[in-house]
């Protein structure tokens, strides 16, 4: 598979508030490209396997939002 985006630098330093806002953003875009899949491929055998990838990535930005709002509110 080609890479459109490089690999962001690693960051030791990096707060963990920093790293759940990052992990939330490649999440969002990976349910992005998983919906433009089900809409390109709308009878695609695989489409049921797409479909759960989308439910278990929308569940796991719903975490990382979570995680996000406790980090933040102890600011």
């Amino acid at each position: 598979m080609l890479k459109i985006d490089p690999d962001p630098p690693l960051n030791p330093n990096q707060s963990l508030e920093d790293l759940l806002v990052q992990t939330s953003e490649y999440l969002v875009r990976a349910l992005t490209i998983a919906q433009q899949t089900v809409l390109l491929h709308p009878k695609a055998p695989g489409q049921v396997l797409t479909l759960a990838t989308m439910h278990e990535i929308e569940h796991a930005r719903v975490l990382v939002e979570v995680a996000l709002s406790k980090v933040q509110s102890r600011h």
